[in-house]
Order: C-alpha cells, then sequence, then structure tokens
C-alpha cells in the first residue's frame, strides 16, 4: 500500500511540471529566433520526457489493482500533455511566419532603399547616372510631346533641364525641347534650342538631327540660305548618318 502515494506524488509533480511550461508561450513572442528555437526543443524534450516516464510506470507497476484506480488521473495527464504538444506546434508556426514576415519587410524595404539611390543606365549608347525620379520626370514630359501637348511638354522639359542639368538625358531633353517649338511653329526659338543640343552636346547623337531641325525652321522662314548651311554642316560632319542622307534629299529640293 505504500506504493499509491508514490504514485500520486509522481501524478502531482506531473502536473506541475506539465503547468510550469505554460509561462513559456507568454514570453516566446519576445525571444530572438535562437532562443525561440532553443525554448521549443526544450519544451518538446521535457514533454517527451515526461510521457515516457509515465507509460514506463504504468507498465512497470507490479500492483495493477492500484494503477486501474490511478488509470483516469493518468489519462488526464496525457491529455494534458498532448494539448502542450499541440501549443509546441502553434508556438513553431507562428515563429516559422514571424521570420517569414521579416524577412519579406527586409526585402522590400531594400528595394525601396535601392529606388532611392543613384542608378546606371545606358543612355544613347553612354553609361550615365541617373537620379531617382530623374527617369520618371523626363518620360513624363516625352509622354506630353508624344500626346500631342507640345505646350506642356516644353514646359516639362524646360522644367527637367532645370532640374537636372547634368543628366545624361539632358541632350535628348534640349532637343525635343526644340521639336516642341517647331511643332506650335514657334521657329525662332525651335532654332535656339536645337543650336544648344549642337553647342552643349557635340557628342550626342541628337546632334545631326538638331541640325535638320535648324534647317527645317529656316526653311519654314524663307530664309533657304541659312537652311542650305544647315544641311551642309549635317553632310559634312556626320556623313555617315541616316540625318546626312536626309539632308542630301532636302538640299536637292531647294531651288
Amino acid at each position: 500500500m505504500t506504493m499509491k502515494p508514490t504514485l500520486k506524488s509522481c501524478i502531482a509533480a506531473a502536473f506541475m511540471a506539465a503547468f510550469s511550461f505554460a509561462p513559456l508561450y507568454a514570453h516566446a513572442a519576445l525571444f530572438e529566433d535562437d532562443e525561440a528555437r532553443k525554448a521549443i526543443l526544450d519544451l518538446r524534450n521535457r514533454v517527451e520526457a515526461l510521457s515516457a516516464d509515465l507509460t514506463s510506470r504504468m507498465e512497470n507497476k507490479a500492483d495493477k489493482t492500484g494503477a486501474l484506480d490511478l488509470n483516469g488521473q493518468l489519462e488526464q495527464l496525457r491529455q494534458e500533455i498532448a494539448k502542450l504538444r499541440g501549443q509546441v506546434e502553434v508556438l513553431t508556426n507562428e515563429l516559422s511566419n514571424t521570420q517569414q514576415r521579416q524577412k519579406d519587410f527586409y526585402v522590400d524595404l531594400d528595394n525601396r532603399l535601392r529606388k532611392l539611390e543613384p542608378q546606371k543606365t545606358t543612355i544613347d549608347g553612354k553609361e550615365s547616372v541617373i537620379q531617382p525620379g530623374e527617369q520618371s520626370v523626363y518620360d513624363a514630359a516625352l509622354a506630353l510631346f508624344k500626346g500631342g501637348d507640345y505646350r506642356g511638354a516644353a514646359s516639362a522639359f524646360v522644367d527637367f533641364l532645370r532640374r537636372y542639368p547634368q543628366s545624361g538625358y539632358a541632350a535628348s531633353a534640349q532637343y525635343w525641347l526644340g521639336n516642341t517649338y517647331y511643332a506650335q511653329r514657334d521657329y525662332r526659338n525651335a532654332i535656339n534650342a536645337q543650336q544648344l543640343v549642337v553647342k552643349n552636346y557635340p557628342d550626342s547623337p541628337k546632334v545631326p538631327d538638331a541640325l535638320l531641325n535648324i534647317a527645317s525652321c529656316h526653311i519654314e522662314l524663307k530664309d533657304k540660305a541659312a537652311a542650305r548651311k544647315a544641311l551642309q554642316n549635317v553632310i559634312s560632319n556626320y556623313p555617315d548618318s541616316q540625318a546626312a542622307q536626309t539632308a542630301k534629299e532636302r538640299l536637292a529640293t531647294l531651288k
């Protein structure tokens, strides 16, 4: 009869051990990843050890009658252990989800920071560094021109050149600015704008086309001599360009 108190004491101790695991869940959210993993592993090991110990005691107990009397209490304890195991799985899943959210957050943050940094790109065959927002401002101005809003495009290109005077897109912006004036039949401002392309960006592939545009403006202004000079400039200085072929064709039509 002396074994019953001993087994009861074991059960009581087992209950205390099982319920002592509960505070771990309240603090798990505060753990670092490594600490959380260690806590989960420790909890699992303790649960498994407790379950194995109780099973061993049941199988090895000599007093079967006493064991049957305590079977209900042991079953209840096993249910508590099963509950703890379920809580361990929940905690493990929550930790995994938290890690994934953190990973997604850092990837998104890195992408956002990259957008705020200067980026390398190739413009007209040359590698350039563009500032955040530079590309979008240029594209917006060009979209206005292609959409037929020549006045709005002119203002947008002027604003772009003011904000990004050293931009790799500056030569193109200046060239398209001249085209906005030409489209509005403001031929003198168109000439001035295209002359800046020739003067400020002599290495730009836009120069031959700028000279063609200058010639077209002089033709509209009935200044054939100036038009011929601009066309001959294209042919002499850019003989291999497509603009040179166009210049020859136009020059042939000038009387």
